[in-house]
């Protein structure tokens, strides 16, 4: 685990860099052993965000197979997303697949979305619960009540989606 100091910050933060490794920032006036209690504290959620890391590193294939998924990505999933707006009654502006590393989709202010196309990959209700996500944002641009309401109308099954793509598996396992 690396330790940091940061005079501007306001509170311990905990970050897993892209190799899984630790790295702890500390306030001004925090102590290394506190720091060292926050990071025990939050163990389980360092395994889950390591997990989540090898499931976003670049799968090993290669490059061929790689761009054909890519291409696929860039076929299916704009299709996809377009047929449940207009199923849902939502209007979709521009539509991009990127290689993001951390995120499965975003919304940006203007209606703009971006999807990973790693999500070809994924079963799938678990790339429909992304989709409809990101489509919930059009109407709810945060995670409030109000949103996961609208997640639960759009996708009742939701709940299992999101633990599929955070521990990997299905939620009943």
């Amino acid at each position: 685990m690396h330790l940091v100091r940061d005079a501007r910050a306001r509170r311990y933060v905990l970050r897993v860099n892209d190799d899984g490794s630790l790295r702890l920032t500390l306030p001004r006036w925090g102590s290394l052993g506190a720091a060292r209690r926050f990071a025990r504290a939050e163990r389980a959620w360092i395994e889950r965000e390591r997990a989540r890391l090898l499931r976003m590193t670049q799968p090993p294939m290669a490059a061929a197979d790689r761009a054909g998924l890519r291409r696929r990505a860039e076929r299916e999933l704009p299709a996809r997303l377009r047929q449940l707006a207009v199923r849902h009654g939502f209007t979709v502006g521009r539509i991009t697949i990127r290689d993001q590393r951390s995120r499965w989709g975003s919304c940006s202010p203007n209606g703009s979305i971006s999807l990973n196309w790693r999500l070809v990959l994924m079963p799938d209700h678990v790339r429909d619960y992304v989709l409809l996500h990101e489509l919930a944002h059009l109407r709810v641009p945060n995670h409030s009540r109000r949103f996961w309401r609208l997640m639960s109308e759009l996708c009742p099954a939701w709940q299992e989606a999101r633990c599929w793509l955070r521990d990997g598996r299905p939620l009943r396992a």
